[in-house]
């Protein structure tokens, strides 16, 4: 072998060892990054915006692979983990769905009922009440009397349901008023008593206009029988309910 046959060898020789360390190389700095980051898991992620209130459903939701060491304790890791979930806040659109995202939907305690209302939507329900609110139901009432062969109407709002729980709020529906005119309205579904049940329901079907007032939460407090009829001439007289508590539920 001559000497130019030995320094090719050589040069070759050289060539496998750079190789070879160039390759330990990467696949030191591959296992590296792989004890730092470790494995990954499935979590998932919001595909659109969603209200308050509203259900999560899994349509709005993408899997994403992260690494375990980087997903919170809460992230939602399984589906079955939203069924009967509710935002309890404005959900953005990208952001990891957490559990603390999340609550139940309410539900019906011993002696209630569900019940559905179409209330209109000129109450401002539409974007103001949600599922698991309280509300205070009112309804306008033209009440006629006779005295002395006279017959006289009184005009008189009374609270019909005091911390109605709303189970559910429905989409905006047109529907026709007695003249046949279109208006719109939000199908609103409550958990009642029997007892207040049948007091919405009278409302539904005989008062002149039904309002829905939000309660703040935490101020869910009993109103007295006393300031739940009003009237405009009680107002004046400075008794409000005017002996009227009777006329109505």
């Amino acid at each position: 072998m001559n000497a130019r046959q030995r320094r090719g060898i050589l040069l070759l020789l050289a060539s496998v060892l750079l190789a070879v360390g160039a390759f330990a190389g990467v696949l030191a700095v591959v296992n590296d990054v792989e004890s730092k980051v470790g494995p990954e898991s499935t979590a998932y992620e919001l595909t659109t915006d969603v209200d308050p209130y509203q259900e999560v459903t899994a349509d709005q939701l993408r899997e994403v692979s992260i690494p375990e060491r980087y997903i919170p304790d809460s992230a939602v890791t399984d589906l079955g983990q939203i069924e009967d979930q509710v935002a309890v806040g404005p959900l953005t659109e990208g952001s990891l769905l957490q559990s603390d995202m999340l609550a139940d939907r309410p539900e019906l305690e011993p002696g209630q009922m569900e019940i559905a209302v179409m209330i209109d939507a000129s109450t401002g329900v539409a974007g103001n009440i949600y599922p698991g609110a309280s509300i205070n139901m009112y309804a306008a009432f033209r009440i006629q009397q006779r005295e002395g062969g006279e017959e006289t109407e009184t005009d008189v709002v009374r609270l019909m349901v005091n911390n109605a729980e709303v189970l559910e709020v429905g989409d905006l529906t047109e529907v026709e008023d007695e003249d046949d005119n279109a208006t719109e309205a939000v199908p609103i579904t409550f958990a009642l008593s029997n007892t207040d049940a049948q007091r919405v329901t009278y409302a539904e079907a005989f008062a002149e206009q039904v309002r829905l007032a939000l309660v703040a939460p935490g101020d869910e407090e009993e109103i007295p029988a006393e300031e739940r009829t009003y009237t405009i001439i009680g107002d004046i007289v400075g008794a409000p309910n005017a002996g009227l508590d009777e006329l109505v539920p």
